[in-house]
């Protein structure tokens, strides 16, 4: 296991509070992510998740608090910031190609009204390779099963060549061989020092999958190493009661209390 108190914080939220129609969807988050992890978002339904990445992004106005990439602001690092947004967000009747959307990706590199170079083009050809959407290049993305358009929206982000990856519920939808070949590939981003924030329901794969972890459920409940953090009491004070993965949550805590994960 990597000392991850030796790297230096790639993201750095303090005092996060946001507010929709006068209740609170986010209170009072602060928490650090370190760089070059793959960060589990963790929470309930209404949790928040979604939101938090949305906040961060710069697509809604916190009510107070402040977010900061590497010590900058989202405005300052948007270029280097890569968002994967949920599928069902995405209008997938829009007539364009899977090659032009993976193209999006390069849009930052290109000057205003001028055409995709050779370069582009040859580094979505070798992206959509990377995620298996070759064979696809040419059709219309409404023809592409959930798992495909999951990997498509991925090749575009990795086609921003981004230092920070934000993605909400990357594995929804996606069978176990696209969600391996997903992992294989954010380990090797991981490698290359980026880091990945990823909005997660599976809690059977955390600690496979993940060396940070925050709990979230309207306020911050932990954040850290899943060793850490990622324990039956935190669990319990994450889901509670009420929520509709009790059972879940209550099998993984028996597991984990009796030494089997």
């Amino acid at each position: 296991m990597r000392d991850l108190s030796a790297f230096p914080v790639a993201v750095k939220v303090e005092h996060l509070t946001v507010n929709y129609e006068k209740t609170s969807v986010l209170w009072e988050l602060s928490f650090e992510i370190p760089t070059g992890t793959m960060c589990a978002i963790i929470g309930p339904n209404g949790a928040g998740k979604s939101t938090f990445l949305k906040t961060i992004l710069g697509l809604l106005k916190p009510l107070s608090g402040k977010v900061e990439f590497f010590g900058k602001s989202i405005k300052e690092m948007r270029s280097k910031i890569a968002y994967v947004p949920q599928r069902a967000s995405v209008d997938w009747d829009f007539p364009i190609t899977v090659f032009d959307v993976a193209l999006m990706g390069r849009f930052h590199k290109m000057k205003l009204f001028k055409r995709a170079k050779a370069a582009d083009r040859e580094a979505v050809k070798r992206v959509l390779e990377m995620v298996g959407l070759t064979p696809f290049s040419d059709r219309q993305i409404n023809q592409l099963s959930g798992g495909q358009q999951q990997r498509l929206f991925i090749a575009r982000a990795l086609l921003q060549e981004a230092d920070i990856y934000l993605m909400d519920e990357p594995f929804a939808g996606v069978d176990v061989a696209t969600e391996k070949a997903l992992i294989s590939i954010f380990d090797q981003l991981k490698m290359q020092g980026k880091t990945l924030v990823l909005v997660h329901h599976d809690l059977s794969s955390v600690e496979d999958y993940f060396d940070w972890v925050v709990l979230l459920n309207i306020g911050l409940i932990a954040s850290g190493k899943p060793a850490e953090v990622f324990t039956p009491e935190a669990l319990m004070r994450t889901y509670g009661r009420s929520s509709h993965l009790l059972d879940e949550v209550s099998k993984l805590v028996k597991h984990k209390a009796s030494g089997l994960l």
